[in-house]
């Protein structure tokens, strides 16, 4: 193996055209780390947020998480490869098994390249059943569903969840796993996209752009948005007295939870192998799957940033790398 390696990184704070691919030096692993020969990378709305300097929600809260860290940087969180090289106090792995995984977070991780080194407690055995392109869209998202669903809203058999956004990437795996759990699941989303959440397991389908939700439910345990805005601000409306309102952008207002009773929750999302083990069971068991949207070449990270940051698309956008 050479030193180095082809990788996509930026040289400042832009828009996508400043992400370049380009060649890198090939990272060494600490000592509790794993060199992962990455196949596939997933794109994710935080890997545009935070290298868009106009962004000061979320891409602003990891920028000044890694506010020391030099350029130039590699984006990236979401990974799924096979071990190419063991840390000296790794026992965990094998050199030559498939992983995926979402590392670091919010920590600058760089899976936009063909070499990413890993924490060993982080990644997780790859579904066999997926490709590498489809495990590299699972991570994130599903470990934000899972984390804002059983975390922060402790959702059992019979609660009724509303998930908004239904058809993007949190909210096509949050509906796959509160199905999965019993739940009475609610999406919202565009009328084009009704049939396929019925496929993925929901009871009930809202229109957004038809149908103001707050006007036509009945009253739902738990919300799961990752919109923000005027849908976090009217989703207080809908809950049931104890309910919770799980928020994937910001903190919901204190005072308009105590004004519904309510409980609301931020999910910043965290590594986590255990729930990525439990997902991948249900994976391999045929319970989950993931959707691709889209599929590109390494090379091709701008047009890849420019397709999540218009939003709205059903699924996830992936990298190839090798």
């Amino acid at each position: 193996m050479t030193d180095s390696m082809h990788a996509v990184r930026y040289h400042e704070l832009g828009d996508e055209e400043v992400l370049e691919y380009e060649m890198a030096p090939i990272p060494e692993p600490e000592a509790d780390e794993v060199l992962i020969r990455v196949e596939a990378a997933g794109v994710n709305p935080i890997d545009w947020k935070t290298r868009d300097p106009e962004n000061v929600g979320l891409g602003q809260n990891v920028r000044n998480a890694n506010e020391d860290a030099p350029f130039p940087i590699t984006p990236g969180w979401d990974v799924s490869g096979s071990v190419e090289a063991l840390g000296e106090d790794v026992s965990s792995w094998e050199e030559g098994e498939e992983v995926y995984g979402m590392l670091r977070f919010p920590t600058l991780a760089g899976t936009y390249a063909e070499y990413v080194t890993a924490p060993a407690d982080e990644i997780a055995r790859k579904p066999s059943s997926l490709s590498h392109s489809e495990a590299a869209a699972v991570p994130m998202v599903s470990l934000t569903a899972w984390q804002a669903l059983f975390d922060a809203a402790d959702v059992s058999d019979g609660d009724r969840v509303l998930v908004h956004a239904a058809a993007g990437g949190v909210g096509h795996m949050a509906v796959q796993f509160a199905h999965e759990h019993d739940a009475h699941v609610i999406g919202t989303a565009s009328g084009s996209n009704e049939a396929y959440l019925r496929d993925l397991g929901i009871d009930e389908f809202v229109n957004y752009r038809e149908e103001n939700f707050e006007e036509v439910l009945d009253p739902v345990d738990v919300v799961i948005d990752p919109v923000g805005g005027e849908t976090l601000t009217k989703s207080f409306e809908v809950l049931t007295d104890g309910g919770v309102l799980v928020s994937l952008l910001r903190e919901p207002e204190q005072d308009k939870a105590d004004q519904y009773n309510v409980d609301g929750e931020l999910v910043f999302v965290e590594p986590n192998a255990e729930y990525l083990n439990q997902i991948r069971a249900l994976i391999d068991d045929g319970d989950v799957s993931p959707h691709i949207r889209e599929t590109l070449p390494l090379e091709e990270a701008a047009e890849a940033h420019r397709l999540v940051a218009k939003g709205h698309g059903r699924g996830k956008v992936v990298l190839t790398v090798n």
